[in-house]
């Protein structure tokens, strides 16, 4: 009897299994009846049992204890949501000694609850599961609020199954279930499982100790909630004031900017000086447009290495874009973002004066402005269009006294004398010396706007230019000519490249010779336009005969003549490479002269007989003085447009 109460106080201070109470027990069962202390010895192995099973209890409970503790300074301790959710569910599955546990939040969104948080689980889409509020356990825990425990879930008829859930609980093997409820004001916001793959029952106490751990999950969701709405509401407390002080900044900086500006044009700045101060205000580069798109002033900040503002063409690639943001603006009366180049935005502002667009104003940036900045550019190009409308009032003034000169010297019924003298001498043209009259014909663009850049200074001293009938009309010093010509050339070649024509007059000795010099001028011009003449400047000289030849010819005629009399050799010339049209010109400007045509071409007068020979045979007989007549002017008008690089009988 002592031997026996000896080994079971050992078994229990050794915190022995109950497997080896159970043991012990079985062997004093298997005593012989007729021992007188057996059924003692039962009684005493039986009471060690019983004190083990309640020590056991304890300690569970000690350790429910435990977690709960742990878990509630992981509530005060954590902040890192994800971690202390974490930690909750390996707690529970170590605690309740479960094969698996996971924690769903409930999404508002889709109605479903979705695995956040996996323990245990050996099927990777175990932890992707989501279960909808109406079935499964989910959907009893949703409307009881209350725990829910199945010893054997797939069996289980006590609700309405998910066929999703149930394959997955099959592949993971999962037989037990128990499910709790995270609340929170009312609500219930998630669910704690824990599930094993046997069939078991769990005790009041696991349940009770798995709803403590539920709740923390619970308190736990909803601090961290709370805490990114604090912190949602710090940041953006510290962005309104960042965006106060900066709003602050940009009033300041505005008002500034205006005071400058208003400084400026009071003392009678220059657009330049207008458009050095604007970019610098707004770190980027400036350009000022006329109506025609083309540059009349630009600028950059200090230190800005932006190159789309060097890059822009008035019909480049982005004129199609500018022109269209103009017209908003215009429309708006805002600025508008035109076009991106490079990595540089274009915002365009038009410039409105009266009832027209003066200009416009172009600001080229690395990124965009902000809006009070955006105000500022524009009340900006209102400081600008007041310099345009002064400039164009004076230039208005300016061009209505040489429009009144030109008019005065061309017209078959010219002024008073002593009048054109006077306002020839403001411009100073003197007329009592030899002069020279130009016009040149454009293709494009408006030629008023064209004459106002030119008055800009292209136009030499001593000349006057303005928009007659449709052409550009020059009128300058005899002496001058030649540097006329060339300077419009000049901003022919930047400005609007081969598309023009014109004519040089020969020098006029006073101006009653420039009315009649301006008719032939203009004679002269359509000839050129039907040759086909672009980019060049022609002597008067060069085309007096043709100009009263071939005034009233269209291009098909003028075309028809040319084809009839030098067509053949034009065309042998161009299949051959020869040189047939330019050797017979030759001869004839030599006076029909074998040597002396030889000798200017640098080649052997046999060589002139053999080319004059082919010639006969391509055209037949030509030395008939009519017939050589045609054909010398038919190789000069093809010889003016050869120098072009191409002639009227192109047109085919």
């Amino acid at each position: 009897m002592e031997a026996v109460a000896a080994d079971l106080i050992a078994l229990l201070n050794g915190n022995e299994p109950t497997e080896s109470f159970a043991a012990r027990l079985s062997t004093l069962e298997a005593l012989p009846d007729g021992l007188a202390q057996k059924n003692s010895l039962i009684e005493l192995a039986r009471m060690a049992m019983a004190l083990r099973h309640r020590i056991e209890q304890h300690e569970q409970r000690e350790r429910g204890m435990l977690a709960v503790i742990e878990s509630a300074q992981d509530l005060a301790g954590r902040l890192d949501l994800s971690e202390l959710l974490k930690a909750i569910v390996t707690r529970a599955r170590d605690l309740l000694r479960a094969h698996l546990c996971w924690l769903t939040i409930y999404d508002a969104d889709i109605g479903e609850f979705k695995v956040v948080v996996a323990d245990g689980a050996i099927a990777q889409r175990t932890g992707q599961m989501t279960a909808k509020r109406k079935r499964g356990v989910a959907g009893v825990v949703m409307s009881t609020r209350l725990p829910f425990a199945t010893p054997d879930y797939l069996h289980d008829n006590r609700f309405v199954h998910d066929s999703a859930l149930d394959d997955i609980f099959r592949d993971e093997g999962v037989m037990a279930l128990v499910g709790a409820p995270l609340i929170w004001d009312e609500q219930v916001i998630g669910l704690l499982f824990v599930a094993d793959r046997y069939h078991r029952t769990h005790t009041a106490l696991n349940v009770s100790i798995l709803c403590t751990l539920a709740t923390h999950a619970a308190v736990a969701i909803n601090n961290a909630q709370a805490f990114a709405d604090a912190q949602s509401a710090l940041e953006k407390a510290e962005r309104a004031r960042v965006e106060l002080e900066q709003h602050a900044r940009d009033v300041q900086d505005a008002v500034e900017a205006h005071e400058r500006l208003t400084s400026l044009l009071a003392k009678g700045a220059s657009l330049g000086e207008l458009c050095q101060s604007i970019a610098q205000l707004l770190q980027g580069s400036i350009l000022v447009l006329d109506e025609a798109h083309q540059v009349i002033a630009r600028a950059s900040a200090p230190g800005y290495t932006g190159t789309a503002a060097h890059a822009y063409e008035p019909y480049g690639p982005h004129s199609a874009a500018l022109t269209q943001a103009l017209r908003d603006s215009r429309q708006a009366g805002r600025s508008m973002l035109a076009y991106d180049s490079g990595g540089e935005i274009c915002r365009a502002n038009a410039v409105i004066g009266g009832d027209g667009m003066l200009g416009a104003v172009l600001l080229f940036r690395r990124e965009d402005m902000r809006d009070i900045s955006v105000r500022t550019f524009e009340r900006s190009s209102s400081v600008i269009g007041v310099v345009l409308l002064s400039q164009e009032r004076i230039e208005a003034s300016k061009s209505r006294d040489v429009s009144a000169l030109l008019q005065s010297l061309i017209s078959p019924r010219q002024g008073e004398p002593a009048l054109t003298r006077d306002r020839a001498d403001r411009f100073g043209l003197d007329l009592s010396q030899p002069m020279t009259l130009m016009l040149v014909e454009l293709e494009q663009g408006e030629p008023g706007a064209t004459a106002r850049r030119l008055r800009g200074g292209l136009a030499p001293q001593a000349a006057v230019l303005d928009e007659v009938d449709g052409v550009l009309a020059f009128v300058c010093q005899a002496s001058r000519a030649r540097e006329l010509a060339q300077a419009f050339g000049d901003f022919a070649r930047r400005e609007i490249g081969p598309a023009y024509r014109g004519v040089v007059s020969r020098a006029a000795q006073g101006a009653a010779e420039m009315p009649v010099l301006y008719a032939s001028l203009r004679r002269a011009l359509s000839v050129l336009a039907r040759l086909g003449i672009r980019g060049r400047i022609l002597a008067q000289n060069e085309l007096a005969l043709y100009s009263v030849l071939f005034e009233t010819q269209d291009p098909g005629s003028l075309h028809t003549f040319l084809e009839s009399t030098i067509g053949a050799v034009v065309d042998h010339d161009r299949r051959r490479g020869s040189q047939l049209a330019a050797t017979l010109l030759v001869y004839l400007d030599n006076h029909q002269n074998a040597k002396t045509t030889a000798a200017h071409l640098a080649i052997h007068v046999n060589t002139v007989r053999q080319r004059l020979a082919t010639i006969e045979g391509l055209i037949g007989q030509w030395e008939e003085a009519t017939r050589a007549l045609e054909i010398h002017v038919a190789l000069r008008l093809w010889s003016i447009g050869a120098a072009d690089g191409r002639s009227a009988l192109d047109a085919r």
